[in-house]
């Protein structure tokens, strides 16, 4: 990927990007009380007394949001801190009962870890390193409702008290493709690890977009942080806008102040929303009501044991296990569904044509990412129509991978499988492959005196006709014949 720079009237910048990813921790109830935490659910029907801030209710931690703090941070090869504190982060606002957040400022549960993320997709071997500066859990606020009347905003308290991961990077990113890059990366990781949904159009993963400008080289310059984006896309858009408009303002003569800004899709702009607070505007002091949180190694033994297989290391098990180029690989396991997918259709694969996963794995990759995919697409219920089952995937991948049926006709067979009432046994028996060479051969020698001005052109040096041969001889043996014997054949005859 090539540098990123933005060429102002007075000559290059260089962007600097940091972000602070606020993720709703996976756990049937929130951070310090039982009340529930599904999404969806009707205003003010989840909240505890605790949430609602009463008089005299006592936080107590969640077992669970802490464990999948720590397995997060474990994930991302992160310091695990054994001893961590919560701070009491004081701000007046609607939507915040008690008045107070409680977060961790000055000692959080995870400390320094990094993530690998590719800078060209068709690559995924050419990486760069984000550094992660911490995690820190603390609860979410309330939402404000502005569409509820027309004089007045009514305030919803389900998500007060939801356990939130901030997951804070470095400032390492150069261009609005590294910051969607590294978003992504964290996603899929998140999902992985089963510690966030990643669900971002529900409000559940959602990012602060720090961004400054500077003379390629020199010092950082004044950052601003864009608030609340929820989208990778809308993330790389925040970094190319408030870029610009940070360049403008500079070499307008103007200065760029430390602010807390919104995005506005609608207008591709960032716009001033309050003065950047610091630490001490916030008044934090540690929380009176919890006590430090202290880790065992039993506990982190637990959280460590309960890692799953994480993205980086099962692209490379598909390149170097199962023979996948690094492209597939990190097509394969970009998404939690689609890796599951794959390794689902795999097994079964495996298990029916007695074959070794080496052997089958290029055939359901390409089955999953390409033919099928294209098939999927033209559907309306797409992946979730009732016959896209394991067991019609499987018959085709199979009879592809025997020879039975070429690729190509397995993906008809399949259209015609989703989008008709036809047998899928008996379509694909009706369609077998033929290696009959004397067959073909009449087909190819038929196919050469037809076309004896192109046999002519292809002997002058023209051999992108070769393609041509092939099509011709397949279309006169309707689809039948088996690929790799016409190419022979057409070769032999050629020759």
């Amino acid at each position: 990927m090539s540098e990123y720079r933005i060429q102002g009237a007075t000559g290059e910048w260089e962007v600097v990007i940091g972000l602070e990813v606020h993720a709703q921790v996976t756990s049937n109830s929130k951070l310090f009380s039982g009340a529930a935490t599904a999404f969806g659910a009707e205003p003010n029907s989840q909240v505890s007394l605790v949430d609602a801030a009463m008089p005299g209710m006592l936080p107590v931690p969640n077992r669970e949001c802490i464990r999948q703090a720590v397995r997060t941070g474990m994930a991302i090869g992160a310091q695990i801190n054994k001893w961590s504190r919560f701070d009491r982060k004081n701000y007046f606002y609607a939507d915040l009962p008690q008045g107070y957040q409680i977060s961790q400022l000055y000692h959080p549960i995870v400390g320094e870890g990094q993530i690998e993320i590719a800078l060209d997709p068709k690559n995924p071997e050419d990486v760069k390193v984000i550094g992660v500066e911490r995690i820190h859990v603390e609860q979410d606020a309330g939402k404000l409702m502005h569409d509820q009347h027309p004089t007045m905003s009514y305030v919803d308290l389900n998500r007060s008290g939801v356990a939130l991961m901030e997951i804070v990077s470095r400032p390492d990113m150069r261009s609005p493709a590294e910051a969607g890059a590294y978003l992504a990366k964290l996603r899929t990781i998140l999902r992985y690890v089963g510690s966030c949904d990643g669900n971002m159009d529900q409000g559940s993963m959602r990012a602060d977009v720090n961004v400054s400008v500077r003379r390629p080289g020199e010092e950082f310059g004044t950052r601003t942080e864009t608030k609340n984006v929820n989208s990778v896309r809308f993330v790389m858009a925040v970094v190319e806008a408030e870029a610009n408009r940070q360049v403008d303002l500079i070499e307008s003569g103007g200065k760029v102040v430390q602010e807390t800004r919104l995005y506005d899709p609608d207008r591709n702009e960032t716009r001033s929303m309050r003065s950047k607070e610091d630490a001490h505007d916030y008044r934090y002091f540690p929380d009176p009501d919890l006590l430090p949180l202290e880790l065992d190694d039993a506990f982190l033994e637990e959280c460590r044991a309960s890692l799953p297989e994480l993205p980086d290391a099962k692209r490379h098990r598909y390149e170097n296990a199962l023979g996948l180029s690094p492209y597939d690989a990190g097509q394969l396991t970009m998404e939690v569904e689609t890796y599951q997918q794959f390794e689902e259709l795999l097994a079964a694969v495996v298990k029916a044509s007695g074959k070794g996963e080496g052997d089958v794995a290029k055939r359901v990759a390409n089955w999953l990412l390409s033919e099928r995919a294209g098939v999927l697409k033209s559907v309306d219920e797409g992946a979730a129509h009732p016959k896209n089952t394991v067991e019609a995937n499987v018959a085709l991948i199979v009879a592809a991978a025997d020879g039975v049926i070429s690729g190509s006709k397995a993906k008809e067979i399949f259209a015609s499988y989703l989008t008709s009432d036809i047998d899928l046994g008996a379509e694909i028996d009706s369609n077998k492959q033929t290696s009959d060479t004397g067959a073909i051969e009449a087909a190819v020698a038929k196919v050469l005196a037809d076309n004896a001005d192109k046999v002519e052109q292809y002997k002058g040096g023209k051999e992108a006709l070769f393609g041509f041969f092939v099509g011709q001889t397949m279309k006169a043996m309707q689809g039948k014949a088996n690929p790799g014997v016409v190419n022979e054949l057409i070769k032999k005859a050629l020759n």
